[in-house]
């Protein structure tokens, strides 16, 4: 691509990326080099020796970057990854834990303090069931390999407990072994799955239970977003449309590929009953409209960690995704066959799309 600037992005494989990946979306002004990698290898090579010129990034680690004298990194409002994170809690059967209240004055483990996924369930087990972060002992380290740390450094206050394992030990194995009481993770223990009979999930149900925080709630929550690097943003604030838009017209892309019933596009048996019941519960364009500045959350949600850490991080990515490319006078191609009825090149609106701010979610 002739005049482009050659940019890296580290992000995982994701249906509402895919366009990213095969080329078949550019952003304008862009040679885009997508490196598909796993999200821990690319949160740790970001904040660790910011090693791309942009990447997806854990949410909380984001706002955490935002404390430092020289905040590396500027987000853009691009969520690849939302997720209910009620299933993600899991109890040693040896503990006797059955409900949230029964987690207080109990041992539980973490691989990250820091991590997004613990952040929010930290926050609901606050805000719904009365389980303060000061109630509990954290114990962070490798959930299945020894030695892990935080990838950020941070303090907490005094009357947080939080200490390492030993630095031999793994949080699946003393979560069987009843050494942690619970564990609280983005990824399932693989004793959850080899000794079924020594842990347990704290919400067996967990559907039902994410479909009724949602409803109370209308919040999906936000797990990654989409950061450019600092000195690269200040040399070029045009890519962080350029790349919005690029986003947006990806995931446009994903949904037209799930609007489809002549095949199934993944290997989930009934795909169309459940897509079709998640537009029932939670509107036709979900990811689109469960953002903070695209919905307005119920009364009295977000009211702990979760508020502080949502509000700084929309509040810095509004002020990146408004700035346009090169004078708002190119437009981002992309390619596409139900956008023209055949296969070819297609231009996206410098504008927010239709019906949507700029500071919206593009990503589920």
């Amino acid at each position: 691509m002739a005049n482009a600037l050659r940019l890296t992005l580290a992000c995982w494989d994701y249906d509402r990326t895919r366009a990213l990946i095969d080329g078949s979306i550019v952003p304008d002004g862009i040679d885009l080099v997508y490196l598909n990698q796993p999200v821990e290898e690319t949160f740790f090579r970001m904040l660790r020796y910011r090693e791309f010129d942009c990447s997806e990034m854990s949410l909380s680690s984001y706002c955490a970057s935002l404390h430092s004298d020289n905040p590396p990194f500027i987000a853009i409002p691009v969520f690849p990854s939302r997720y209910f994170r009620h299933s993600c809690i899991f109890v040693s059967t040896k503990s006797g834990i059955r409900e949230p209240a029964q987690l207080k004055g109990k041992r539980i483990g973490v691989p990250e303090y820091q991590m997004t996924a613990p952040v929010w369930i930290r926050g609901i087990l606050s805000d719904d069931y009365g389980v303060k972060v000061t109630d509990v002992e954290h114990l962070s380290g490798g959930e299945e390999e020894p030695g892990r740390d935080e990838k950020l450094k941070i303090n907490v206050p005094s009357s947080i407990r939080l200490q390492p394992i030993p630095a031999d030990k793994t949080l699946s194995r003393m979560l069987a072994d009843g050494e942690l009481d619970a564990l609280v993770t983005a990824r399932a223990p693989s004793t959850f799955h080899k000794e079924p009979d020594k842990v347990k999930r704290l919400f067996p149900n967990y559907v039902e239970v994410e479909k009724e925080y949602y409803r109370r709630t209308k919040l999906f929550p936000i797990m990654h977003t989409i950061v450019i690097r600092r000195d690269v943003y200040n040399a070029n604030p045009w890519v962080a449309q350029s790349l919005y838009k690029a986003f947006t017209a990806a995931k446009s892309r994903a949904y037209e590929l799930y609007n489809q019933t002549a095949a199934l596009p993944a290997m989930v048996p009934w795909l169309t009953a459940q897509i079709e019941e998640a537009r029932r519960d939670m509107g036709a364009e979900t990811a689109r409209r469960s953002s903070p500045a695209g919905r307005r959350a119920a009364p009295g949600c977000g009211r702990s960690t979760l508020k502080a850490w949502i509000c700084a991080t929309a509040r810095t990515s509004a002020t990146a995704s408004t700035t346009s490319p090169r004078g708002a006078t190119a437009r981002c191609s992309c390619s596409s066959t139900a956008a023209t009825g055949r296969t070819g090149r297609r231009s996206c609106s410098p504008s927010s799309p239709k019906g949507r701010s700029p500071g919206e979610s593009t990503s589920p």
